[in-house]
């Protein structure tokens, strides 16, 4: 992490709370009579300019519903989450400009090229035409779109797809940059430059929220971790000190197991 003596706050959540309705068909699949889920709660942890901030734990543990609420897709039920400043409450416009956000889950409209993508979702951001074009050249070549750019999106490979979505989420050169999974379903080679980027974005002075179940991934990339189970932060820390006397992994379960009461 960049300024590891002085860091400077970019982000906070403070006190996140998240429920769901539950319905009929769903508990029937949980066998469970409650008609909400808590899929976050009480939720807090900081992140600083320059670092990557690893959110980790089961599927079901509130990461994605978190990742959300901070890109204002999900407004909170209660507490806050605070970009320079600004609240997801108040301000959900002006934080969009300054965050970009890479889910497994946005799909690309099979009929678009990639260049009419990037084109599109610059104009919503507002990226000037000389800036655009220059932006696109190096996003493009980067990770080998430009010898795709006018091939339809639905007759490129799922690892292509991928890259064209990490390119448009980041149009507008955001300051944080938020993936929920990011090498979730891609072959080795098109997650090595998805990582890599990462890392280059974090010397750029990028900060870097990401959520992932891959305990090698988030020790190869993250600064500082937090483990949430059950919507709760049970472990939140630099990855240097939390691993310090034993692997990611084996603290996760050794967690999972307290907090749930489940050996596994």
């Amino acid at each position: 992490m960049n300024n590891e003596m002085n860091p400077q706050e970019i982000l906070c959540v403070q006190n996140l709370m998240k429920t769901f309705s539950i319905s009929n068909k769903q508990r029937r699949l949980e066998k469970t009579n409650q008609k909400t889920k808590i899929a976050v709660n009480d939720l807090s942890f900081t992140a600083y300019k320059g670092e990557i901030f690893g959110l980790l734990g089961p599927n079901g543990a509130g990461k994605t519903t978190t990742l959300r609420i901070i890109s204002t897709l999900l407004r909170p039920d209660a507490g806050d989450v605070t970009v320079n400043g600004m609240s997801v409450k108040s301000d959900p416009s002006l934080i969009r400009g300054q965050i970009g956000f890479l889910t497994s889950e946005l799909k690309l409209e099979d009929c678009f090229t990639p260049n009419y993508l990037f084109d599109f979702f610059s104009n919503l951001y507002g990226v000037e035409p000389s800036i655009r074009k220059q932006r696109q050249k190096t996003l493009f070549k980067k990770f080998g779109i430009d010898k795709f750019s006018e091939v339809k999106i639905g007759n490129l490979s799922s690892g292509m797809k991928q890259k064209v979505s990490l390119v448009i989420s980041i149009v507008h050169d955001p300051d944080i940059i938020i993936f929920d999974e990011p090498t979730n379903g891609l072959d080795v080679l098109t997650a090595k430059v998805v990582t890599d980027f990462l890392l280059e974005l974090r010397e750029l002075g990028k900060s870097i929220i990401l959520s992932t179940h891959i305990f090698n991934l988030a020790e190869k990339l993250c600064d500082r971790v937090g483990i949430i189970i059950e919507g709760k932060m049970a472990l939140c820390g630099s990855l240097a000190g939390i691993t310090e006397s034993k692997p990611l992994e084996d603290i996760f379960f050794d967690i999972y197991a307290k907090t749930v009461g489940e050996n596994v």
